[in-house]
């Protein structure tokens, strides 16, 4: 989970935009079928404004002879239990690097047996906000900053369980306080976010 993210020009992601008040809202990324390791959208506050920023989803790079490329160790998605982990991926990025990612809906895969099934979920009249995680990468050579970014994975819900049994992504409440604390860069109090690392039922549709 959450391997695809369904992002749509429409009046609820601008709305969204608008409620975060985003400065650069021009540069959104969108796209229909975003996969893991493709550039997307996040918002970070910058100096006090939040911005869009690109990054590719996968959050552990290695170093190539002219840039970047994703790491072996899948990263794309960040465990909840591993945040407040020692010397993993996400525990200094959970403290210091939270983004979100603004999206139409999200895909998931589940395989019983020998079979595969693919489910896409749309947001009802809104659009969704996830709880992301990102860091920026210096390359020695070129001195190219990339960044970077995995969505937070919480327990699947109960409702969400037949779509796929091993994770659910951290959905976001749209709530100011929640995104205020959430984006603040000095904010290293993570305890006050105990209650969103639980699984969430996103309002939407499965087609």
């Amino acid at each position: 989970m959450c391997g695809r993210l369904n992002i749509i020009d429409d009046m609820f992601v601008q709305a969204l935009m608008e409620d975060l008040r985003i400065k650069n809202q021009q540069e959104m990324l969108f796209g229909r079928f975003k996969m893991p390791t493709n550039d997307i959208s996040i918002v970070r506050e910058i100096d006090g404004e939040r911005r869009l920023q690109t990054a590719t989803w996968w959050l552990l790079l290695e170093t190539a002879y002219e840039g970047f490329k994703p790491s072996r160790y899948t990263s794309f998605n960040t465990r909840f239990d591993k945040l407040n982990t020692p010397n993993s991926a996400g525990f200094t990025a959970f403290r210091e690097n939270r983004c979100l990612v603004l999206a139409s809906g999200f895909g998931e895969t589940e395989k019983q047996g020998k079979d595969t099934y693919y489910h896409d979920f749309i947001a009802e009249n809104s659009a969704m906000v996830f709880g992301g995680l990102y860091r920026d990468w210096l390359h020695p050579k070129t001195g190219e900053i990339t960044t970077s970014c995995s969505i937070i994975t919480n327990p699947p819900h109960p409702d969400l369980m037949p779509y796929h049994s091993k994770a659910s992504p951290m959905i976001l409440p749209q709530n100011d306080d929640v995104f205020d604390a959430w984006l603040n860069p000095a904010n290293q109090q993570v305890e006050m976010f105990d209650d969103l690392l639980k699984p969430s039922k996103p309002a939407s549709r499965d087609v």
